[in-house]
């Protein structure tokens, strides 16, 4: 029975090429759960795009580059680092109005090492979107750290064994996990929600600190493109989320999130500034291979042309 309950459900899907920080395609209160990874501020890769949505980080980056006065250099960097999370802020916002009451927002975020004014620093993004969503009003919740193994077990920054000016390796990002308002309710006996059920094992796994996933493939036609692996989305679509439901990534990247929503049978939204990034998209989704038969169907919207 349960199988034909989920077979009768009928998904729809749309990608939108333009920028989430206005959502205008989503109407209040209609997204049920968040998963995303968005830029990551004072990561190298994503420098270029952080400098080409905002001039006043271009113009900042500028004066920091041809500063020789230590000093002032300092307020540079720490203007540019307040900037990069001022525009993910306007997405945040976004992500509060379109969430239903009890939604949950999961947000994958990497801290940032760097040297920067001749000072090897950590930049915390984790704590600032954190700060950020509080400041907002949404609910902060217990976070998954997630552990990727990695070629380099003995990775060390410092000088050889000698104290005390070693650096910590950083083999974790955060998954931080949101909530707008109260649990959400549910009418008793909700035949979804208990056709969206986990197992005791997947539960005991997933509901843990510490996930210890392999990253995956991070260039696609020589371009970084920093996707996570299915597993992260997956376990996060099963675990805050039931069948039906709409899921929204507000920074779509390859399309990993709206790939396995589809498989999970929910519904999904998808925004990405990128276009180039389109046909894999397509591609990883099925566009090119979807059949008649298909029980879900797909929109590409393009709202604009970026830069």
């Amino acid at each position: 029975m349960i199988g034909g309950l989920i077979k009768e459900v009928k998904t729809t899907h749309k990608i939108i090429i333009g920028d989430s920080s206005k959502m205008e395609e989503v109407e209040d209160g209609s997204v049920h759960l968040i998963v995303t990874s968005p830029p990551y501020p004072m990561i190298e890769m994503w420098d270029n795009l952080f400098r080409r949505i905002d001039e006043r980080i271009d113009e900042t980056w500028k004066k920091m580059e041809v500063e020789t006065n230590k000093r002032r250099k300092e307020k540079y960097i720490r203007k540019i680092y307040y900037l990069m999370h001022e525009n993910l802020v306007r997405v945040w916002k976004e992500c509060y109005r379109v969430l239903v009451e009890g939604g949950i927002a999961c947000i994958n975020i990497g801290d940032a090492t760097r040297k920067l004014n001749g000072t090897f620093r950590l930049f915390p993004n984790h704590a600032k979107i954190i700060e950020h969503f509080e400041k907002i009003g949404f609910v902060t919740l217990p976070y998954i750290l997630w552990k990727k193994p990695t070629n380099k077990p003995n990775a060390f920054l410092g000088s050889g064994f000698l104290p005390p000016n070693a650096y910590v390796t950083l083999d974790c990002e955060f998954i931080l996990i949101f909530r707008k308002g109260e649990p959400r309710k549910f009418e008793p006996h909700n035949p979804l929600r208990y056709a969206s059920a986990y197992t005791k094992e997947e539960r005991d796994r997933w509901f843990t600190q510490i996930w210890e996933i392999t990253g995956t493939k991070q260039t696609i036609n020589e371009r970084r493109v920093a996707a996570f692996p299915e597993e992260i989305p997956y376990r996060l679509i099963r675990m805050f989320s039931i069948i039906g439901d709409t899921v929204l990534d507000p920074f779509l990247g390859t399309g990993t999130t709206m790939k396995v929503a589809i498989n999970l049978n929910r519904n999904s939204i998808g925004y990405e500034i990128n276009e180039y990034l389109l046909p894999i998209i397509k591609e990883k989704v099925g566009i090119t291979q979807k059949h008649l038969t298909s029980n879900y169907s797909i929109e590409i919207i393009k709202r604009r042309t970026p830069e």
